[in-house]
């Protein structure tokens, strides 16, 4: 489950740098949960930074942090 989010998390930040939309992201992050299980814990951890990293830098450039 916690994999899927991840997933889904990594795919919706491909999509916006892409800036187009659609299933490209939807895609992406379908198999990037798929890699992201297949590596087990380090899988998820490593998907988990990226989308912490991002959130990271998105507040920072907001002026929040």
């Amino acid at each position: 489950m916690i994999g899927r989010i991840i997933g889904a998390m990594v795919g919706r930040e491909i999509d916006r740098r892409d800036g187009a939309g659609g299933i490209k992201g939807a895609a992406m992050g379908w198999i990037a949960a798929g890699a992201l299980r297949r590596m087990g814990p380090l899988g998820l951890v490593l998907g988990g930074g990226y989308v912490a990293k991002k959130i990271y830098d998105r507040a920072k450039g907001r002026g929040r942090i």
